[in-house]
């Protein structure tokens, strides 16, 4: 048998028939750990939108368009490399998104102005959508056989962890550490570094792996017995992911407004509130049925907006915060569920590109209404852009929920014919 202990490109892989002895509890914790640190990297800057708006003047425009630049560097990624890890396998992939993140930490703590801030977020967005295929991808292979639907889990509540450490840490660190603009960037570089070694030390999960390295720019595709499914289900990733990244670009400064404070850790807070609310909801539904959590997940988002809506129009900051729990546990709870049942959609060949595809629509609804909705603000207000914002995203939950109950019961009269 030919050797395949290196790709075409001289980098080391091991061959997927080694993945089936190497250990799968160390490797999966890794690369959870991974998911976590990159998506608590992503929210830092979040906490930090309001201070960069006031040291370098930077209109709520300007601000989401920071935002979205990390949304559209990691569609960039991901369309560029969202199935690379099938055949290069997980381990480079993810070593090469850790290297990606520790530069993008280093440009943020250097950053003085708009233009490095920039830089940083984009080499960070390209970090994300380089690893997302392989995180994603790696987790539901390395799962515990003891616990087989804990891939899916960390997969989902991964993402909203991160966010919230994210937002409560940088907001802890701005608002009561020195050098506000810089520390959690550096202490993030050493996290990073960390777990660069342990991604090395992992073993190979990728079936495919030791392919050689090649940049292909292609569409991201759905085997064609999925895409009804999968149309269905995107829905309500889009739904999930407009909310967050609302929160993420202007939920910060909407908290502060509304609780008229000036403390720098209210903003991270307010996006650790979400995120707290979300993993609690994903670990207390982890072992409910995939389009039922997504279905109580849509009920939830729904009546998240609904309070939201209720706190703009009589202004209460109390209002505010229930509302925005309510609304992390509805998009903790129909992220999972959906990500659950997309996740059974793909062949394990094609489990990366799949992945991919995925957070494809998530990074397109986090980063094209974030921009409309700060571009709004500039002429309309936050007040006024933010109730059109929710009502429109309750739109389209309302819509995903009707479609995925459907869905639903069209699921459970297959089964009782089988």
């Amino acid at each position: 048998m030919a050797d395949t202990s290196k790709t075409t490109t001289g980098v080391a892989v091991r061959p997927a028939a080694h993945a089936a002895s190497a250990p799968r509890g160390s490797g999966f914790w890794v690369v959870g750990a991974v998911l976590v640190l990159l998506m608590l990297s992503s929210s830092v800057p979040s906490a930090l939108y309001v201070l960069y708006q006031q040291k370098w003047g930077l209109s709520s425009g300007i601000i989401t368009v920071v935002f979205a630049l990390y949304a559209v560097t990691v569609l960039a990624g991901l369309l560029l490399f969202g199935s690379l890890s099938d055949t290069l396998g997980r381990r480079p992939v993810l070593g090469a998104g850790l290297v990606l993140a520790i530069v993008s930490m280093g440009l943020f703590a250097g950053a003085q102005g708009l233009g490095l801030l920039l830089a940083a977020r984009a080499v960070q967005g390209l970090a994300v959508g380089l690893a997302t295929g392989a995180m994603g991808a790696a987790l539901l292979e390395l799962t515990p056989r003891s616990r087989p639907a804990l891939g899916a889990q960390v997969n989902s509540a991964g993402p909203t962890i991160g966010i919230g450490l994210g937002g409560i840490g940088a907001g802890l660190l701005v608002q009561y550490a020195p050098a506000p603009t810089a520390l959690s960037y550096l202490l993030l570089v050493g996290a990073f570094a960390v777990a660069l070694v342990g991604v090395v030390r992992m073993g190979e999960s990728a079936p495919g792996a030791g392919g050689g390295f090649r940049v292909v720019p292609h569409r991201i595709r759905v085997p064609a017995a999925a895409r009804g499914r999968f149309a269905v289900l995107v829905l309500t990733i889009v739904a999930v992911w407009s909310v967050g990244g609302f929160y993420l670009s202007l939920g910060p400064h909407l908290a502060l407004s509304l609780l008229q404070s000036t403390n720098y850790l209210v903003g991270g807070a307010t996006v650790a509130l979400l995120a707290g609310a979300a993993t609690a909801a994903q670990l207390l539904l982890g072992g409910t049925e995939a389009l039922r959590t997504a279905v109580l997940g849509l009920l939830g988002l729904l009546a998240g907006l609904g309070l939201v809506l209720l706190s703009l129009g009589i202004g209460s900051a109390a209002v505010f915060l229930v509302a925005t729990a309510v609304l992390g546990s509805g998009w903790g709870a129909a992220f999972l569920g959906s990500f659950r049942a997309l996740s059974g959609l793909a062949e394990p060949a094609h489990r990366g590109e799949l992945t991919a595809a995925v957070y494809v629509f998530a990074y397109l609804a986090m980063s094209v209404p974030a921009v409309l909705a700060g571009m709004l603000t500039n002429i309309h207000g936050l007040h006024r852009t933010s109730v059109g914002f929710m009502a429109a995203v309750a739109g389209v939950c309302a819509l995903a929920l009707v479609v995925t109950l459907r869905l639903a019961a069209r699921t459970r009269a297959e089964g009782r014919t089988a």
